[in-house]
């Protein structure tokens, strides 16, 4: 059966009304949608008959068709994010419409319109946004990032420093923490198709936001300082060519912080240009860069003039291979680890085409070829140049050619120089040389066959990394603020033109990086990008690593070639980097981090991202649970487990405040919600109400006919394993005067069940009542679920309760339940300072009032009296037949004592709440005497009064045991 969904009205529909079906039995029918403004109708195409096949045509749409159904094939856009915007996004039809209960051949039910397309060009159509593929939109743009500064004016100093050994071992070092690295990022673009944001998108979707939004911040910040170190790399080159030709405009320093602000305008301008401009500029600069190349190589394979070997440059030569081969430290940067945070930059450039995931075709493609075969390839090209520069240069040069030695020469000569027909010993033992691989940048410029190919290489290699850089730090940033993570940054999230480019962030990007291009100090600025670049790749390793060991379904990468255990050493490794390079940058950067952590865990903004970091709860969660249910019980362990029947939790937050003040971070409370007379009630809502209130419970519903129902059904499935109520908590049924006998009924029979079951049982109740329903409704504020979940209303719990005393009338040994549950509560901060005051007998100045609260007792339960005495014997049997619930002389004369006994009371202003034993009636007990006898033990009370009684059981121990 096939389905077809087009945007168009298809031909041959004209004469099918909206959401109406044309059926037929000789072939499947075949499903449209089409838009029609604000309206989208379905309809059914079916093949053309003859019209010997139309005689019994009314009687065939009078039969249906087993092919008569809405079920769409599956589409990738179905799985799209459903807060996706900016364009049309189709949805599956729900069951309700397959089951044919609502939205029979609806519209909705094929399309959902999310938020419409802002750009859109003359003539109605869509502006398209430019798409890039693996090659100019990966490859290219991290080998042109890869290929920066350091390759030029650094890569021939450091062979000279740690020797072609060393360096190869810098180079490899570097190399593996990208490649790490990279397999990593591949892994998580091939886990589903990532959106603009790179590192920080792949990093937050996988981590959650506590992880990715400081590593958004950090990553954006190392991007910005990358762009001021390869413009300061070019901006050298040209200070070095001016003063080449005697032309400096201030001095070397000022120099470059003159030609490096001007450089990163421009860049900034080519940027706002729109992303096809820049392209454009890195295929260029890409072309020039091939150029240097076989420039530079080619340089190595012509013999040296005697120009050239007075700077140290003779080409090939096996005793200056073996020469260079070992280090020779020099300087206060001769260290090892000084060469690699010196060099560690230029390898930072394989997230370049990731920074720019928005504009690639199709990224879970492009992200891992582009980005492996370009650290393949520029790693070559680094083996090869430090090889062969360290084949062909000196290490110390004169660059004088009064220093060469005639064929028969009897001057003191020392060195490799002296086999080579040069005498450059007094040049190195005064430190004066100034060429050669360890005096001279432009080492590179020397040994190619045209030297301005290479400036134009060095160019080009700045350039178009500072032009990356300077594009993926906004890009990077603007992903960032759209997820409003933290406060006042929004501003910067706003985007402009088909591209959706984040112009305002391009100009913070410009000022960070301006300011750092005033230092004008290349040595210095490349150990900072080091650790900001390493603190990312180690938290991009160890988010691969922690969604892979996670198990979550959600994690099912397509790219295979990855392992979790490379990924967390590939996080180890860079942390170790982090604090070998530069310590104290690495103690900034885990700084910055951890503020910025602390700062998310704090606020809990509203984002849920299907994290890792929420897999490996669930995995926790369960496991815990799963070994718990193992462990045997022990009096020393027990645990007030509540299921409160709240119904909805926003109408009763008291009794939701209650519970929460002494189960909270101590044990289970779980809010019931019993619905009878509605289907169902937006748990979502209600979750982040509690939420919001800091109620740390569980919601959850149930629908039954009657609360009896409900309540026996949430005891028995309520709750995993050990994790199950062990008290019911209800509140106290004020209305119970007004209400049937079914409805008593229900309610006392509740409170049976769960003694039945072998639950505690607690009834709270307040003079004002616990529903705030018609509080709400005299506000006006009753208006939704949301605006109920929105709405906070304080109750006497959340506020501090001083010095008062918490009032507890022990008058029958409950196990101990009616002692803990008011210690509990002396542990909150609310609660410390309150006194527990314990009560077990009466005292003889409040027999009189007792005996008014009896009178109370029994002129209240006067209704419900059957009032034998003034009936026939017939009558009274007739009656006690129809009306069960009513109360016999006998029932009452047999209760009274006992009413009498549980009425102990002792209430001043200073009480702040108010424990008193729940008394259990025998079986045969009437429930409105039961329900008149709990409203006499808890009438008139200006505090919140607990009625409370546990199972017999121990739930304290007075011993150690």
């Amino acid at each position: 059966m096939g389905h077809r969904f087009s945007k168009r009205k298809l031909e041959g529909t004209e004469n099918l009304s909206p959401g109406r079906f044309s059926v037929s039995e000789e072939a499947p029918p075949h499903y449209s949608s089409y838009s029609n403004g604000s309206e989208t109708a379905v309809s059914m195409e079916t093949p053309t008959r003859r019209p010997s096949e139309v005689v019994n045509s009314r009687q065939d749409n009078r039969r249906p068709s087993i092919y008569s159904t809405m079920d769409a094939m599956p589409h990738l856009e179905f799985y799209a994010n459903a807060t996706a915007t900016g364009r049309i996004r189709r949805c599956r039809p729900s069951l309700e419409t397959n089951m044919g209960d609502s939205g029979r051949g609806s519209v909705s039910a094929l399309q959902e319109s999310e938020i419409e397309s802002e750009e859109n060009g003359p003539g109605g159509k869509t502006a398209q946004p430019v798409r890039f593929g693996w090659i100019t939109g990966v490859m290219i743009r991290c080998m042109l990032n890869i290929w920066g500064v350091i390759l030029f004016l650094r890569l021939s100093w450091i062979t000279s420093q740690a020797g072609i050994l060393l360096t190869w071992l810098i180079i490899l070092m570097s190399v593996l923490v990208t490649s790490i690295t990279a397999l990593s990022v591949s892994a998580i673009s091939t886990n589903g198709r990532v959106s603009s944001g790179g590192a920080y998108f792949m990093i937050s979707r996988t981590l959650g936001p506590e992880l990715g939004g400081p590593i958004g911040v950090v990553f954006s910040f190392a991007n910005a300082l990358a762009c001021a170190l390869n413009t300061v790399g070019f901006a050298e080159t040209v200070r070095d060519l001016l003063i080449e030709y005697d032309s400096q405009i201030v001095d070397s320093i000022n120099d470059v912080r003159i030609i490096g602000s001007i450089t990163v305008t421009v860049l900034l301008l080519i940027s706002l240009a729109g992303m096809e401009w820049e392209s454009k500029t890195q295929i260029l600069f890409f072309l020039v860069l091939m150029v240097s190349f076989v420039n530079y190589f080619v340089g190595t394979l012509i013999p040296a003039t005697p120009q050239k070997q007075s700077i140290g440059v003779f080409g090939y030569h096996s005793e200056i291979f073996l020469e260079n081969l070992f280090p020779d430290w020099r300087g206060a940067d001769g260290d090892f680890f000084r060469m690699f945070a010196i060099f560690f930059p230029s390898a930072i450039g394989i997230l370049a085409g990731a920074n720019i995931s928005g504009d690639l075709k199709e990224p879970e493609i492009a992200i891992p070829r582009g980005t492996l075969m370009a650290i393949f390839w520029t790693t070559v090209s680094y083996l090869a140049i430090s090889s062969t520069v360290g084949a062909c240069v000196l290490r110390d040069a004169s660059g004088s050619m009064n220093d060469s030695l005639p064929l028969n020469f009897s001057e003191p000569c020392e060195g490799l120089s002296c086999g080579l027909g040069w005498n450059f010993t007094e040049c190195q033992q005064s430190g004066t040389c100034a060429f050669g691989l360890s005096n001279n940048f432009q080492v590179l410029i020397q040994v190619s066959g045209f030297g301005p190919l290479i400036y134009a290489g060095i160019f080009a290699a700045t350039l178009s990394s500072a032009l990356a850089f300077l594009v993926s730090a906004p890009k990077v940033f603007q992903c960032l603020c759209k997820d409003n993570i933290y406060p006042f940054i929004g501003f910067f999230a706003k985007g402009y033109g088909k591209n959706n480019e984040p112009l305002r962030a391009y100009l913070l990007c410009y000022i960070i990086a301006m300011c750092f291009i005033l230092i004008a100090e290349l040595n210095v600025i490349a150990p900072l990008i080091s650790n900001f670049f390493l603190c990312s790749y180690a938290l991009i390793n160890f988010s691969c690593f922690h969604a892979s060991i996670t198990n979550s379904p959600g994690w099912r990468p397509s790219f295979r070639y990855f392992s979790p255990w490379t990924g967390l050493f590939g996080a180890v490794i860079s942390v170790v980097l982090m604090f070998l390079l530069t310590w104290w940058a690495a103690l900034i950067a885990f700084g910055l981090i951890i503020f910025l952590f602390g700062y998310v865990v704090y606020k809990k903004p509203e984002v849920n991202w299907g994290s890792s970091v929420q897999a490996s709860t669930y995995n926790m969660a369960l496991s815990y649970s799963v070994s718990l249910a193992g462990v045997e019980d022990h009096v020393k362990n027990y645990r007030p487990q509540c299921l409160v029947l709240t119904g909805p939790p926003t109408l009763r937050p008291a009794l939701v405040d209650f519970v929460g003040s002494f189960t909270k971070n101590v044990s289970l409370m779980i809010c019931g919600d019993i619905l009878m007379s509605v289907s169902q009630r937006n748990s979502n809502d209600m979750i982040k109400w509690l939420n919001q209130r800091k109620v740390r419970s569980f919601y959850t519903s149930f629908k039954a006919s009657d609360l009896r129902e409900g309540a026996r059904h949430l005891l028995q499935a309520s709750g995993l394993g050990k994790l199950k109520p062990n008290i019911l908590v209800m509140g106290f049924k004020l209305n119970w005067h007004e209400s049937s006998s079914k409805g008593i009924e229900d309610y006392i029979n509740t409170i049976y069940d769960a003694f039945d079951s072998n639950h505690g049982v607690c009834v709270l109740r307040m003079m004002d009542g616990l529903d705030i329903r018609d509080e709400l409704e005299t506000e006006g504020m009753l208006c939704s679920s949301v605006c109920l979940a929105n709405d906070q209303i304080k109750t006497v719990f959340q506020s501090k309760q001083g010095k008062k005393t918490i009032d507890v009338y022990w008058i029958s040994d409950d196990g101990g339940l009616t002692l803990l549950v008011p210690y509990l509560l002396t542990r909150r901060k609310r609660w410390r300072r309150s006194k527990v005051r314990v009560f077990i007998i009466g005292e003889q100045q409040t027999m009189e009032n007792d005996r008014k609260d009896m009178r109370r007792f029994e002129e209240t339960l006067a209704p419900f009296r059957l009032n034998e005495g003034q009936l026939d014997e017939r009558t009274v049997q007739q009656q006690r037949t129809e009306f069960t619930w009513k109360v016999t002389d006998k029932e009452m004369d047999a209760l009274r004592p006992k009413v009498w006994q549980t009425h102990l009371l002792i209430i001043d202003k200073r009480v702040c709440v108010c424990f008193r034993s729940l008394p259990v009636a025998q079986a045969d007990c009437p429930s409105s005497l039961y329900m008149s006898w709990l409203d006499t033990l808890s009438y008139g009370i200006h505090c919140p009064v607990l009625l409370i009684r546990g199972n017999q059981q121990n739930v304290m121990t007075f011993y150690c045991q």
